[in-house]
């Protein structure tokens, strides 16, 4: 009997141990990335609701793997208090880097100085963190994508010279950087601006709805600026529902594939092209060297309201039919097969 029972004593002892051992086992696995010296990136976007934010994705995490990093993608879907929550959660995985491109520019300042407490970078993306301590903005040069909106209608010699602006939010820094540099021709020129709108959280359908809702403002105008492609397909597509196509030059930027077919169509007149993979590639090689306390190769320095920030600006193209194929197709953006879907050659 006291034989039996020393077995079955050292049986349960051997259960327990091969338990806890597989307890631990376990517990290793759930961050395996601990000690394996890969760098590690944390990054949040806005919404991936417009189209280029998955190709900015793309291509950054391609070259972060690259370069031997891992990244954690999130998207906030264009709720603040959720990307805040984002950035808790990568501050708690120690991330090396975090990159954010911001729902609202002005509240995320609690956000990055809790990374920067730990030790962790944090890079600004496409949009300008304000009143806070990023260790990089990287974006295009905004001011410049509304300088070329405005000076496609001076290079063209349109007569059209009243103008409706169907622009993206307030809490999008960029929005404000756009319409000021597109403000600027304006002003140099005979333009005159009939009506501002601010579109909520880049929501396609409020251009809908303005265009729509606000016909006989509309009918004063025969320019319409808009903050960006999508908000632009939406613009046409009110003027088509309500009888009102055909007589407005439509502007926009991103040069989305179906804008881009839009324009060779012939109802959009223009839109801005703006390299993504030189905007992904440059700042996941900036992620890297933040992470190894390398030293950036920056153009300039801009204010947020706290400091001046590291800035790196990529040039945009303005983009028409004429140009089409020279920048978009030759350069691999676009397929021609695509970007003449619809059109008889």
């Amino acid at each position: 009997m006291k034989r039996c029972r020393k077995l079955l004593l050292v049986l349960v002892l051997s259960i327990a141990t091969i338990v806890c051992s597989s307890c631990n086992r376990r517990h290793v696995k759930t961050n395996p990335t601990i000690d394996d010296g890969r760098i590690k990136i944390g990054f949040t976007f806005d919404t991936f609701v417009i189209e280029r934010w998955e190709r900015d994705r793309d291509i950054f995490v391609s070259r972060a793997n690259e370069l031997g990093a891992d990244v954690n993608i999130q998207s906030a879907n264009g709720d603040v208090e959720e990307q805040k929550k984002q950035i808790e959660y990568f501050i708690e995985q120690d991330m090396d880097v975090i990159v954010i491109v911001p729902v609202d520019c002005g509240t995320l300042a609690d956000e990055v100085k809790a990374a920067k407490d730990r030790g962790i970078k944090v890079i600004s993306y496409d949009r300008l963190i304000e009143n806070a301590d990023v260790d990089l903005y990287i974006s295009f040069d905004n001011s410049m994508v509304g300088k070329l909106m405005g000076q496609s209608l001076v290079d063209d010699g349109n007569n059209e010279n009243n103008i409706i602006m169907v622009s993206g939010p307030t809490t999008d820094g960029n929005v404000i950087m756009v319409d000021d540099g597109f403000n600027e021709v304006v002003e140099n020129n005979d333009y005159n601006i009939v009506d501002v709108t601010y579109i909520d959280g880049w929501k396609q359908e409020l251009a809908y709805d303005y265009i729509s809702e606000n016909k006989d403002t509309v009918k004063k105008a025969n320019v319409i600026m808009c903050g960006n492609d999508a908000l632009a397909g939406q613009v046409i597509l009110a003027l088509q529902e309500n009888n009102m196509a055909g007589d407005y030059v439509v502007l926009g930027q991103d040069a989305d594939l179906d804008a881009c077919q839009r324009i060779v169509e012939g109802t959009q007149y223009m839109t801005v092209y703006k390299p993504i993979d030189e905007l992904a590639n440059s700042a996941a090689d900036c992620a890297i060297k933040l992470a190894q306390n390398e030293k950036l190769d920056f153009t300039a320095k801009l204010s947020n309201g706290k400091n001046y920030i590291d800035y790196i600006a990529i040039k945009p193209v303005a983009v028409t039919k004429k140009n089409m194929d020279s920048v978009i197709i030759d350069g691999g953006f676009h397929l021609k097969d695509e970007v003449y879907l619809n059109v008889k050659k």
